[in-house]
């Protein structure tokens, strides 16, 4: 079977379920209703900047993490992985097919979010100093196609770990809604650890957040460095997933 096959195969069992969809339009919806919240209700004259309009890029890569998942491990659940290894016995080119599949669609909805987010504040605050007149502005926005990408790469290779949706889903959510936020509150040592968890990582990508500037955290990397850094802990998940779904049965 050919890459283009797999490709094509891997696209229709992502559109075969309204899961995706769903999850893509929560993600964009999500995002894009609490940037206008934000800035249609908070004072943030000061702080209205291009980097703060993608305050709530954080809820779509959780929503983006799930579709992720969802699309991996759902596989095991529908039995459907089992055909699909039938199909290709080496199973390395439909897992790498998959990958690639769910990571374009995850970035594009990234890229919906972050120009969506922009958009919205641009509407509300329209004497705001938001024009994308920078590379750092650019890379605030449309950025947010290459987190998302990592993410769902993220969530595809944790899908192939716990194979369990349920477990999997229990991961993530526990991770990024409960222990990233408590991370920070741990006496003497947290402040140093927090700058170093992964989804906290993604989002410096876009420019220091406001969670930096109200804990005054020193950042130990740039943004560039944060997204290598985010992107080598997604590349490693998925790469172990593969590897285990590989030489495991399906």
């Amino acid at each position: 079977m050919t890459a283009a096959n797999l490709l094509r195969a891997e696209r229709i069992k992502l559109q075969s379920t309204r899961a995706p969809l769903w999850c893509a339009a929560i993600a964009v919806v999500l995002a894009l209703a609490y940037t206008a919240l934000f800035f249609g209700f908070v004072p943030l004259e000061e702080e209205t900047t291009v980097t703060t309009t993608q305050t709530a890029s954080a809820l779509g890569r959780t929503v983006v993490l799930v579709l992720a998942i969802l699309t991996a491990s759902s596989e095991f659940n529908w039995g459907t992985m089992k055909l699909s290894f039938q199909a290709v016995p080496s199973r390395v080119p439909i897992l790498l097919a998959k990958g690639v599949v769910v990571g374009v669609f995850s970035g594009l909805i990234g890229l919906l979010v972050g120009f969506g987010s922009w958009g919205v504040a641009y509407l509300i605050k329209p004497a705001a100093d938001l024009g994308l007149t920078s590379g750092a502005d650019w890379r605030a926005v449309a950025g947010q196609g290459a987190t998302f990408l990592l993410t769902g790469l993220l969530g595809v290779g944790l899908g192939l770990l716990f194979r369990s949706t349920g477990f999997a889903l229990g991961f993530a959510l526990v991770w990024t809604q409960l222990i990233e936020g408590l991370i920070v509150l741990i006496p003497r040592v947290g402040d140093d650890i927090y700058p170093w968890m992964p989804f906290f990582a993604a989002n410096q990508f876009s420019g220091p957040d406001l969670t930096v500037s109200m804990l005054k955290l020193h950042l130990p990397l740039g943004p560039w460095g944060y997204l290598a850094y985010f992107a080598g802990i997604c590349v490693v998940v998925y790469t172990a997933g593969l590897m285990i779904t590989h030489r495991r049965d399906a």
